[in-house]
């Protein structure tokens, strides 16, 4: 069924829930890609046009031809324009299912401060959220009346620009064509000393026993790299300055919460000089404009030789 759209409800995969109606697409070429992504008007000249608008179209792995041909055999503006394009949905999914907490999390935090009381399922959903995105200790009763713990649970629920979250994929996984991309889904360079990972082929001693994390699917990365972000305390500048943006109502881009990124590598503000690249280069800027549309969510899936 190569390059056929197959429908059916409600399918849980890909790291996709979903209660809009579910297609599979199954492909072996790229070309079925594009055919697709023309028949939904997702094409350059429709971006040129203005229109942001973005199909839901998930990918649910990097296939090993990926790196092993179809890169190589493709022009550099084409290769880019498929990486960014199957990302693309991908990342705006991620910022909706954030959007979807910070909102729910920000009602609760204003009927807190009006004086109102939450039912247990709203104060519940806050505590377990405060957890999550580690603003309380998973052993403790994080009191969700305490203002410290609810602003800083909305510094950290919340979504990310498009274009950085691009940029950095396609410098930490190569575009794509990295060995932790393909075997394990890895967009974006995050290490684990856990079990779960894939082993570098050349360890640094002083880093101890490190892994790239993997994933059971693309969304999965996103997801993880998107918690890592909003979580870890390397990157408490970027949570300000996208709080201050904010509060100012200014725009949120990638430009700028870019320029707060000099802890993710040890390359420290050549890294950043090396978003900001990619993101010119690229023409990203736009992406942070970009939403997706109310068609199916359609699962592409890859099939035959080096799938």
């Amino acid at each position: 069924m190569s390059g056929c759209r197959a429908g059916d409800q409600n399918i849980g995969a890909a790291g996709i829930d979903s209660d809009r109606p579910v297609e599979r697409f199954e492909y072996d070429s790229p070309e079925q890609v594009e055919e697709l992504a023309n028949s939904l008007n997702y094409t350059p000249e429709a971006w040129q046009a203005g229109i942001r608008e973005v199909p839901r179209l998930y990918i649910t792995k990097v296939p090993p031809r990926w790196r092993d041909n179809t890169s190589d055999e493709m022009q550099v503006v084409d290769k880019k324009r498929a990486f960014f394009r199957l990302l693309g949905p991908l990342i705006l999914h991620a910022n909706e299912l954030i959007e979807s907490d910070r909102q729910q999390a920000q009602s609760i935090v204003e009927a807190l401060r009006a004086g109102k009381t939450p039912g247990s399922k709203e104060q519940a959903f806050l505590r377990e959220t405060a957890i999550a995105y580690k603003v309380a200790d998973e052993e403790s009763d994080p009191d969700v009346t305490d203002r410290a713990l609810q602003d800083e649970l909305l510094r950290r629920v919340d979504t990310l620009p498009p274009s950085l979250v691009l940029a950095q994929a396609a410098e930490e996984s190569g575009w794509g064509t990295s060995r932790f991309a393909v075997q394990g889904n890895a967009l974006f360079g995050m290490w684990t000393w856990g079990d779960e990972g894939i082993r570098p082929e050349q360890q640094r001693s002083e880093h101890g026993d490190h892994k790239i994390a993997s994933y059971k699917t693309p969304m999965e990365s996103v997801m993880a790299y998107m918690r890592n972000l909003n979580t870890h305390r390397s990157y408490e500048t970027l949570r300000a300055r996208r709080a201050e943006l904010r509060r100012s109502g200014a725009k949120v881009t990638g430009w700028e919460l870019a320029k707060t990124l000099t802890q993710y590598s040890e390359r420290g503000q050549a890294y950043v000089d090396s978003l900001h690249g990619l993101m010119k280069t690229n023409v990203l800027m736009p992406t942070d404009d970009a939403y997706l549309g109310d068609g199916p969510t359609i699962l592409l899936i890859p099939v035959g030789e080096g799938s």
